[in-house]
């Protein structure tokens, strides 16, 4: 029976690592669509998202059914009720990445960001992109030294989210008032996709040191820029 129930934990790893890996590769394809206008490519993550939330209602229905059958306490009691909440934060990331491809739909033919700020938002991309499958790295490894590769692309993403608000709101912003709120909510969907893989890595840090989740903080001390 504990040999069952350890297999039944390694596969909810094995499909929240499939997850992040999902919804990263879903905010790339967004990332692009926003760049080129790509309705179609739009259209793909779109749909592409159902997926993710079929797999997030797996998990759950599988930990639920753990708890029930087998009990656990103290780790694997942790490991079982925070997949459901890991679960919760990346089926959220991939809304996320969903919202990004709606706003492409919604301005199709035209482009949802003004040309000068593409590069922005393509930083932007990749560093959700990266956080992502940081994110399921440190789901695969629990190597808590990975936490700070995580706050590192969460700083930098809030650094970018601050940056494009001085943009829009500085006397120089020659695009109009839609334009500007069209970078502010797309703005906020990267910042956002960031934050819940850092509430990711607070719930492995959970799991890994039996810490209370509140008390867990997610530092930044490795340069995620060099390789």
């Amino acid at each position: 029976m504990r040999d069952r129930f350890r297999r039944d934990l390694s596969d909810v790893d094995r499909d929240l690592v499939e997850m992040t890996h999902a919804v990263g590769t879903a905010i790339r394809q967004a990332t692009k669509a926003l760049l080129e206008a790509d309705l179609e490519l739009a259209e793909s993550v779109i749909a592409a998202d159902a997926n993710v939330d079929l797999l997030a209602s797996e998990i759950d229905a599988r930990c639920s059914d753990l708890a029930a059958r087998q009990q656990p306490v103290a780790a694997d009691l942790r490991v079982v009720m925070s997949g459901i909440r890991i679960s919760m934060s990346v089926e959220r990331m991939g809304d996320l990445a969903k919202h990004v491809a709606k706003q492409v739909r919604l301005r199709y033919p035209k482009s949802s960001i003004p040309d000068e700020l593409g590069s922005v938002f393509a930083e932007m991309g990749d560093l959700a992109e990266g956080v992502a499958f940081a994110a399921g790295d440190l789901i695969l490894s629990r190597d808590l030294v990975a936490l700070a590769t995580i706050g590192r692309y969460d700083d930098q993403m809030d650094a970018l989210h601050r940056q494009l608000f001085r943009i829009v709101l500085s006397p120089d912003w020659s695009h109009g008032v839609e334009e500007a709120i069209d970078v502010t909510l797309l703005s906020r969907y990267y910042e956002r996709f960031a934050d819940h893989a850092v509430t990711v890595a607070r719930r492995v840090a959970h799991i890994a040191t039996g810490d209370p989740y509140e008390s867990i903080t997610v530092p930044s001390e490795v340069d995620v820029s060099q390789p």
